[in-house]
């Protein structure tokens, strides 16, 4: 069989088609592990508050306990403003990585599209491939059917003579 005149383009249609693969691969990899960061940002948030919650409670029950003064409630108030900030802060934090999530899952979905279309070029050109070897194949055959016409007529000839000639 002669060789396959877009054998290079189909080797580059296979490599474009692992290529995308691997980029599908990797984005879904990015995705995951920016979703894990803001789930431990979400996590990191919601223990915080239950922290603060708690030393404000303990605070205020040490103060009932044993009746400090203003100063000492207005110091536990600065304190819990303090760290209702850093949990503000973490939250404004937690819409960012959404943010970076929503793009990273955008990337994933466009490098699922790239991957389906180097897919769809590489069955096309096996297609054509297939194609042509089914032509090439058909083209023998009836070079040989074509051939063995010529010896059987060549054959016949030839006894037809033998038979003329005594």
């Amino acid at each position: 069989m002669p060789p396959y005149r877009l054998q290079t383009l189909l080797e580059i249609r296979e490599r474009e088609e692992e290529a995308a693969k691997q980029a599908f691969s990797t984005a879904m990899q990015e995705a995951a592990r920016q979703r894990a960061v803001q789930a431990q940002m979400e996590q990191d948030l919601a223990t915080r508050k239950a922290e603060r919650k708690a030393k404000v409670q303990a605070h205020m029950q040490e103060v009932m306990a044993k009746g400090a003064g203003i100063s000492a409630l207005a110091t536990m108030n600065r304190y819990e403003n303090r760290l209702k900030d850093e949990e503000a802060q973490l939250a404004l934090e937690i819409e960012r990585q959404k943010d970076v999530v929503k793009e990273a899952d955008r990337v994933v979905e466009k490098r699922r599209f790239e991957m389906a279309e180097a897919a769809k070029e590489l069955k096309a050109i096996e297609k054509h491939k297939e194609k042509w070897a089914q032509q090439v194949r058909a083209e023998r055959q009836a070079r040989e059917d074509l051939s063995q016409e010529e010896i059987g007529n060549a054959l016949h000839l030839a006894r037809m003579r033998a038979k003329e000639t005594p």
